[in-house]
């Protein structure tokens, strides 16, 4: 049912799989996230499960609405005393969320795109990255790393690493406006792109592990899972192969 990445003993980092849930369908069976068009009745009931094995209540669960942009919100205490439209709306366009309140499980969701999770054990702190395509291109990861820096001290170097389950190189075929889009931005295409047959393919895994070690993270520390969600379908949701009404994977990080 969940996928556990290697971090301290105070740490609990993990990604859902597609098994163990009440869901159907493109949906089956372990899907919480309530914006892609599963039954509502199915994204609680897994919500709860997946919240009983965390051993968390359900409210401090707190999964953003993604949109693809940037934007990464600190979850502080006072978030829980606000209102649930308030708490909605504030996770609402949000891509990355970050917190050193211990007890809460923040997460986001992916389907190919690519989760980070990061955690800072000197200042107890912690963030997890929805890293698409466009948000790799616009180096949402190192504006999740300056936002830490900034709200609790994170020194890059310090830190521990995880790139989650994504679509690898050979899976992620592109058209030549993303490759462009990619080269703009100063990816050294050299080294994240490959022609196979007639089309461009890019490696999100390696572009944002490029960026992390930019900001000085250090390579020991950073942990690339290679669980490819286009080839391992029947595990992991893939919008590319399932299409994009189906599940989605939840990659989060709670700290005790």
């Amino acid at each position: 049912m969940l996928n556990y990445f290697d971090f301290p003993d105070n740490v609990v980092a993990f990604c859902t799989t597609r098994h163990g849930g009440c869901s159907v369908g493109n949906y089956g069976s372990f899907n919480i996230n309530p914006y892609c068009g599963d039954s509502a009745e199915a994204v609680a009931a897994n919500k709860k499960e997946l919240c009983g094995l965390l051993g968390v209540d359900e409210e401090r669960l707190v999964l953003p609405h993604q949109t693809h942009q940037t934007q990464v919100r600190q979850i502080a205490e006072d978030f829980f005393s606000l209102s649930d439209a308030t708490r909605t709306m504030l996770l609402e366009g949000v891509d990355a969320l970050m917190t050193n309140v211990k007890g809460i499980c923040i997460g986001v969701s992916t389907a190919d795109c690519i989760p980070i999770i990061i955690y800072d054990a000197e200042h107890e702190a912690s963030c997890v990255v929805h890293a698409g395509w466009r948000g790799t291109v616009a180096r949402i990861v190192e504006k999740a790393l300056q936002a830490m820096a900034l709200a609790y001290g994170t020194s890059a170097d310090a830190l521990k690493v995880c790139i989650g389950p994504g679509i690898s190189l050979d899976k992620f075929e592109v058209g030549d406006e993303v490759y462009r889009q990619f080269a703009e931005a100063a990816f050294p295409m050299q080294s994240v792109a490959s022609m196979i047959g007639e089309k461009w393919h890019i490696d999100l895994w390696e572009c944002n592990r490029l960026q992390l070690l930019g900001l000085g993270v250090l390579p020991e520390n950073i942990f690339v899972s290679g669980i490819c969600t286009y080839t391992q379908h029947t595990d992991y949701f893939s919008a590319r192969r399932l299409g994009v009404e189906s599940g989605r994977i939840f990659t989060g990080i709670l700290m005790r």
